[in-house]
């Protein structure tokens, strides 16, 4: 082989793998904009049903285009503690047979028109002001790109064929014996396991197999290993997580393992099943330009991928229970508190910025609960003869975790925006910033209620019955107001702002009566001074938890 030729076939298939490779990563990447409130909301409603769960992973490894993106989400959801073993274990059984969605895009007689598809989507992509075309222009960029790709990678297979030094190498890789069968599934995995990627290396394969490079039993135990290769993502993942996360990630390892172990046991009868249930005619060749094509194969692989997956979860489902008992068993749990963090975020997830931001929507609504807790803490304790010492403990603790939990919502959102993401998100993280602080804020001015009564204790005097009871009367108003913000939070509700306001107003013209009534008082009998700043101040922290509760409103609401 002349220099000149290596050069053309080398370019072609490393350029036709990078086109193939991004165009799977803008195809992902515009499918997860657009479909990203359904997906945040798919993903919340996975339970213990080990068959819902399954169905869940399916629809968003569709979604996603990868596998890989969904074993790592689900591995960083567990180890932040929203999603059980259980129900992790079948979702990423569901993520098995979604990847498969991958091979049969590829059957589709459209290659020629992957340029012209790219080049159209990229217009609408650089010229529409609207995000949401922007994003599904970005999709048909990404199958564009991918079908592209795969023309470019046939092209350079079919020089394989061409160069007989080439072609004897791969020659020695045939799926003909059990052990043939064994070495591609070798290769398949270690493929995977360098290029990172499932959808790439099967579009490697169907490449090779369509130029009749290799035949199509040595596809399909490619494809086999392959299955194998891609659980390293999720493995890597896992590393420094917690043991239900490994679990979750071994799991996969085992899962595809097993699987492909009585697959090949069965491999010769296995193919000839698929190529019956498609009818397709794999030694078929056509000719084009002069050369010999096997367009049969391309649909056999893809079968051979998908009907290998769910015969895989139909046949493992019953031994989820099982397997769930053997991984606690190899991977026991650790002795000492494993979570190193107070919130439930992972930087696992970034990868997905739609399902991050929903996870950091998740640690407000937890400050928000917080908030919440710490009024009702402060009636109980301005109310007791002798202060309870441990719920005053726990208040004071509950402000400093609302104080490490705004640092690590701000520090998972910075990172998040530090990379591309949609208008839409970055919107949305920003506003998150916003109500992080100011959720903080209301905590601080919380604590310093509790503060004023006992300094005022230790100082030997305390709120008369009449003070305590506008006390208690102003702190219930704020606390059904923040309430009501809170609720308007996990619903996201957008008109929160314009429908609290009445309640807002009401409670500030309120506010404004007790400190007018508070003056009154103060020329109708002896007061001291301690008191007198104690209620003041008093007043003035609720003024400011209902200020900040009502920016938390104007950020529900979108206003700047």
């Amino acid at each position: 082989m002349n220099l000149a030729t290596l050069t053309h076939l080398v370019g072609e298939l490393v350029g036709g793998l990078g086109i193939f490779l991004l165009g799977m990563k803008y195809m992902s990447e515009g499918m997860q904009v657009v479909a990203g409130s359904s997906l945040r909301r798919l993903i919340g409603t996975v339970t213990g049903n080990r068959f819902f769960a399954v169905i869940v992973g399916v629809v968003v490894t569709c979604v996603v285009q990868s596998s890989s993106i969904t074993t790592v989400m689900v591995v960083g959801f567990v180890n932040s503690g929203v999603m059980s073993l259980v129900q992790a274990v079948g979702v990423i059984m569901g993520a098995n047979i979604g990847t498969t969605i991958t091979g049969w895009i590829l059957v589709l007689k459209i290659g020629k028109y992957g340029l012209p598809l790219l080049g159209v989507a990229a217009f609408v992509y650089l010229f529409s002001r609207q995000d949401r075309y922007r994003y599904w222009a970005m999709g048909l960029m990404g199958i564009g790109m991918v079908f592209f790709g795969l023309e470019l990678m046939k092209d350079a297979c079919a020089l394989i064929k061409e160069t007989p030094d080439f072609a004897a190498w791969f020659q020695a890789f045939q799926a003909d014996s059990y052990l043939g069968v064994l070495k591609c599934c070798m290769v398949g995995c270690v493929l995977t396991t360098m290029v990172q990627s499932s959808s790439a290396t099967l579009g490697i394969t169907i490449s090779l197999a369509f130029q009749g490079v290799i035949s199509y039993e040595t596809a399909a135990a490619l494809v086999l290993g392959e299955n194998v290769g891609t659980t390293i993502t999720a493995f890597l993942a896992s590393l420094g997580a917690t043991t239900n996360a490994r679990r979750a990630a071994y799991f996969h390892v085992l899962f595809n393992l097993l699987g492909v172990f009585w697959i090949t046991l069965l491999f010769p009868w296995y193919i000839e099943l698929v190529q019956w249930m498609i009818n397709s005619d794999v030694s078929k060749a056509v000719l084009v330009d002069g050369g010999a094509t096997f367009p049969g194969t391309t649909p056999a692989i893809a079968a051979t991928h998908s009907i290998f997956n769910v015969a895989n979860v139909v046949l493992f489902m019953p031994l989820v229970p099982a397997l769930v008992r053997f991984l606690e068993r190899i991977v026991p749990a650790k002795k000492f508190k494993e979570k190193p963090h107070l919130t439930d975020l992972d930087v696992r997830m970034l990868d997905t910025p739609t399902l991050a931001i929903e996870q950091s929507h998740k640690e407000l609504e937890r400050m928000g609960d917080g908030c919440e807790k710490m009024l009702r803490w402060v009636v109980d304790l301005r109310n007791q003869e002798e202060p309870d010492a441990t719920l005053a403990k726990r208040l004071s603790r509950r402000e400093n975790v609302l104080d490490s939990i705004q640092d690590e919502v701000t520090d998972f959102i910075t990172k998040l925006l530090s990379g591309t993401v949609p208008h839409s998100v970055a919107d949305e993280a920003r506003r998150q910033l916003r109500m992080a602080d100011e959720y903080e804020s209301v905590s601080d001015y919380v604590a310093d209620l509790e503060h004023f009564d006992r300094k005022l204790r230790q100082s030997g005097f305390r709120f008369t019955s009449a003070q305590r009871q506008r006390l208690d009367q102003l702190n219930e108003d704020v606390l059904a107001y923040l309430a009501k913000i809170n609720v308007a939070l996990r619903q996201e509700n957008r008109n929160i702002h314009a429908e609290a306001g009445p309640d807002a107003k009401r409670i500030r013209t309120k506010i404004k009566q007790f400190r007018r009534q508070h003056l009154e008082d103060l020329s109708g009998c002896d007061m001291p001074p301690t008191v007198n700043v104690a209620v003041l101040a008093a007043l003035n922290a609720y003024v400011r938890v209902l200020d900040h509760s009502e920016n938390i409103a104007e950020s529900i609401s979108g206003e700047k």
